[in-house]
């Protein structure tokens, strides 16, 4: 961080007492999002600013994509099983029995249930990223591999799969996009927090002439906090870091020496 930029930040250091988080409420109260706004008496709003749109059967069947040539399948969120098990259905395709499933998480393979009986299928599992996908991936080298996803989505299974010269077919099934904020008369807080380039999109698309002034921007992973800044905008928190690795911990320590607590 050059002089002039922490310069800047600790000019912008004032008192945080309102949070906009651009997800939904968390469905568990323990949330640490909750506990934040205990601990420090905040007001902590959840609004979306992306959703997830599924795409028409009839646009997927222009990729000419044949679910069936393949015979793996990996699937990296909740999104891309929905939306894989939604298109076969409405294409009336049945799911051989013997498809393979690579999941990209133990979460992600769980919610196969909804679609699947699991005991009677060949899951592999990863433990959160694609990176540990791979071992399991090369022990099926000869499968070819389909990849729901989104029309914006990361390279790291692309790459992957590229890396060590492996079929794979992108078949997009849903789209990021984003949502309508129309309702949402204000923006005026202290901290809004993004967790993906999509947010920061939907924050210009919904709001073109917003003005960020003394509102703090904090950004979860790389790849956000790079459109954070691309967008012309000033990036205070940044997630994770080495003592925080979750977004709230980022969020604990700014507000402590925002606030003088520390």
């Amino acid at each position: 961080m050059s002089e002039m930029t922490d310069k800047l930040l600790q000019e912008r250091l004032r008192k945080v007492e309102s949070i906009l988080v651009t997800q939904a409420r968390p469905t568990d109260e323990k949330s640490p999002y909750f506990e934040l706004a205990k601990k420090f008496n905040l007001k902590v709003d959840f609004r979306p600013f992306i959703e997830v749109k599924g795409l028409d059967h009839r646009d997927f069947r222009r990729q000419k994509v044949d679910i069936l040539a393949h015979t793996a399948i990996i699937l990296t969120s909740r999104n891309a099983v929905d939306n894989f098990f939604r298109i076969a259905k409405e294409l009336r395709i049945e799911i051989p029995i013997d498809m393979k499933y690579f999941c990209i998480s133990e979460q992600t393979a769980n919610y196969l249930q909804k679609y699947i009986v699991i005991r009677k299928r060949k899951i592999f599992v990863g433990q959160k990223t694609a990176a540990d996908l791979e071992a399991l991936i090369l022990k099926h080298k000869s499968e070819k591999f389909l990849f729901p996803c989104s029309n914006i989505r990361s390279n790291e299974i692309p790459n992957l799969m590229n890396r060590n010269d492996l079929h794979l077919t992108e078949a997009i099934m849903y789209e990021t996009v984003p949502a309508d904020l129309s309702d949402l008369t204000e923006v005026f807080y202290d901290i809004i927090c993004f967790y993906s380039p999509s947010g920061i999109t939907s924050l210009d698309a919904n709001f073109p002439n917003w003005q960020q002034n003394h509102t703090r921007l904090a950004a979860f992973g790389p790849t956000t906090a790079k459109a954070i800044r691309d967008a012309g905008y000033i990036l205070d928190i940044e997630a994770p870091l080495p003592n925080a690795p979750s977004m709230t911990g980022a969020l604990e320590l700014y507000i402590k020496k925002a606030n003088h607590l520390s």
